[in-house]
């Protein structure tokens, strides 16, 4: 067996044929924002997952090229809903799609993104495909459902922790993990190997969206990509204001702020993130983050591999889950 692919390396594969992949078809005005989303790069994670766990038992990773693809155009394809949704002006520095075109474009590029991950899926060797589809499939609407809980949130100031937690399992962690699992399926991997990867990237997906959560609040709009304290402004339930409302001490103050109609954007977010300070709420994000790359860690220990041979996952989780951008 050729050594083990880095994650650089897999990373030069997928954006290499992303690149390939053309959205050129007529009308021009439905593909050329689909082309346009993709085109704004990213961290490419859940693609390259695809090829990972597939490497981890074999060496020819184009194989597993269909399902990277299609996981990444699903991805960008809930992007753009939910940037229409929530209203953003920016994805990755540059003007979102319903913004640089219409809400209508934005909308029906959107569902054409939908059904050209499905082509890309359709593409997966017939031996794989049932398993590979309906794992699909059943992540696909894990993630309708957990942007519908996200919308719903909103509108509550009762919110739960073990609820916060489920919804961004459904919207982020299980892409993570259903990405693992479809590469070591097409690879053949054993099935315990298979569900041991699932949950490591249930595992690393809840560290992840908790450290984006907290990035939000906390990082640099620079490395970000994105600007800063935009959950705040928009009233968004995180683990931060969760805990900031269930708490004695802050929880009118906070919801003062979350039912003010006019505001200083920059008084408002100044105001919640002094809340956040007063509770220690960083110290305590990060502690739960950790908590979870433990948790991933323990399920890809359990992979029937080497460790040596899992080196590049184990450092990808602790990256995920300590980066600042």
């Amino acid at each position: 067996m050729k050594p083990l692919y880095t994650f650089d390396e897999i990373l030069d594969i997928v954006n290499i044929r992303i690149a390939r992949t053309r959205y050129t078809s007529n009308p021009q005005s439905l593909f050329a924002p689909i082309a346009y989303i993709l085109s704004l790069g990213g961290k490419r994670i859940r693609p390259a997952l695809a090829l990972m766990s597939y490497n981890l038992y074999k060496d020819d990773v184009e194989r597993v090229i269909p399902i990277a693809l299609a996981i990444e155009v699903f991805h960008n394809f809930t992007l753009l809903h939910d940037d229409l949704m929530d209203k953003a002006e920016m994805r990755r520095g540059k003007p979102t799609v319903h913004i640089k075109w219409n809400d209508n474009t934005a909308v029906l590029s959107g569902d054409a993104m939908l059904i050209e991950a499905y082509k890309e899926i359709a593409k997966t060797e017939s031996i794989h495909l049932p398993r590979v589809l309906d794992l699909f499939s059943v992540t696909a609407t894990e993630i309708c459902c957990g942007q519908q809980y996200d919308m719903e949130f909103e509108r509550r100031t009762d919110v739960t922790i073990p609820e916060y937690l489920e919804m961004i399992r459904l919207k982020t962690a299980v892409l993570l993990a259903c990405a693992l699992k479809e590469g070591a399926i097409v690879a053949g991997a054993p099935d315990a190997d298979a569900d041991a990867l699932y949950n490591f990237g249930i595992n690393t997906g809840l560290g992840f969206q908790l450290k984006d959560d907290l990035l939000d609040v906390y990082g640099n709009s620079d490395s970000f990509g994105k600007k800063t304290g935009r959950d705040i402004l928009c009233n968004k339930k995180t683990f931060l204001s969760i805990t900031a409302l269930a708490d004695p001490s802050t929880g009118d103050e906070l919801l003062a702020w979350i039912n003010k109609t006019e505001f200083d954007e920059n008084e408002k977010i100044e105001a919640v993130t002094e809340i956040y300070n007063r509770l220690d709420l960083k110290k305590k994000s990060e502690d739960l983050i950790d908590d979870y790359y433990e948790k991933a860690v323990a399920c890809l220990d359990n992979v029937s591999k080497s460790k040596s041979r899992k080196n590049e996952l184990y450092k990808l989780a602790k990256d995920l889950t300590t980066r600042i951008s």
